[in-house]
């Protein structure tokens, strides 16, 4: 999703370098992820292949918090790898602000919601139990994983479920709280908008998508020609959709054929600038799949891999 305009109140310089780091740090996310899911497929002797879902700013919002109570060298490595230049006193609120620049949008139902969930009786420290509460609105909710981590699992997944109008479901996996845990961190976000140029249902078909792999499949796809921003540069071609009230946009990017390995490969910060910027209106003929799928990804090891492992020892 690309925001248009100011925030409410016009965005300062660390708004600016903040939403500029979190651009980096997603790209570097995306490669990351792209490299873990195809050596995982790989090593189950699956197709290299796979569709790709994540939300880079849920993510770093979420390890902003647990950054937040990070110091000495495991600050050093979280600052690193998470791209934040800013030092924890603007920091934070760089975040709260980008968060209130998001929910001043209008026409999109976007709901980014925060949770703390401690050991009850813990001595955690009270500055950054402030912190959290007052700059994202995640004040501690008390549960006991030590005697019933169960139940505190099923405890936090329903309130995603409701943060999420039940669109994720089971987040915590089984297992994935044990009476060792003390703190989990929750990051949840629905986002739903209507198109400034709805597709009319009457004009959708079956039409022909290309695999990666040279075949042909048959998929419903919608159609609709519409004054949209569109660019055509070196191996690509990008389209924008805007959402009613055009203050966000969806972005489609579109390697030529035969490149798209190539196209994604090269995919930096430089090179979505560049892809943004040449945005201009046209008249365009649109064809757009549908499409649902979803992603489920263990960070861990890949943040660590981008150079945090201290948070993960």
């Amino acid at each position: 999703m690309r925001l248009r305009g100011p925030g409410p109140e016009g965005p300062p310089a660390d708004l600016k370098t903040l939403v500029q780091d979190n651009g980096v740090f997603a790209l570097d996310l995306y490669a990351a992820v792209r490299t873990d899911v195809d050596r995982a497929a790989q090593a189950a002797g699956r197709e290299k292949a796979t569709n790709i879902f994540l939300s880079p700013y849920s993510i770093s919002l979420c390890l902003a918090m647990a950054y937040a109570g990070a110091r000495e060298e495991t600050e050093r490595q979280m600052a690193e790898a998470l791209r934040f230049a800013l030092p924890q006193d603007r920091l934070h609120p760089a975040f709260a602000r980008l968060s209130l620049t998001l929910a001043s949008r209008t026409g999109l139902e976007l709901s980014i919601a925060n949770s703390l969930w401690g050991q009850r009786g813990y001595p955690f420290v009270g500055s950054f139990l402030c912190l959290l509460a007052e700059v994202y609105g995640a004040p501690l909710r008390e549960l006991d994983f030590l005697s019933g981590p169960e139940a505190a699992r099923r405890t936090i997944n329903r309130w995603v479920e409701e943060e999420t109008r039940e669109r994720i479901q089971d987040l915590i996996p089984r297992g994935g709280i044990d009476s060792d845990t003390r703190l989990v961190l929750v990051n949840a976000v629905y986002f739903k908008a209507a198109w400034m140029f709805p597709f009319s249902e009457e004009a959708s078909r079956d039409a022909p998508f290309y695999l990666l792999d040279g075949r042909e499949v048959l998929v419903p796809t919608m159609v609709k020609q519409a004054p949209l921003g569109y660019a055509a540069g070196e191996g690509y071609r990008a389209v924008e959709l805007p959402y009613a009230g055009g203050e966000a946009s969806l972005v489609i990017l579109l390697p030529d054929s035969g490149r798209f390995e190539e196209f994604e490969r090269e995919l930096d910060a430089d090179r979505l600038a560049e892809c943004l910027e040449g945005l201009q209106a046209n008249d365009v003929l649109l064809f757009l799949p549908k499409f649902t799928f979803t992603s489920q990804f263990a960070l861990g090891q890949i943040l660590a891999g981008l150079g945090m492992p201290d948070a993960f020892s």
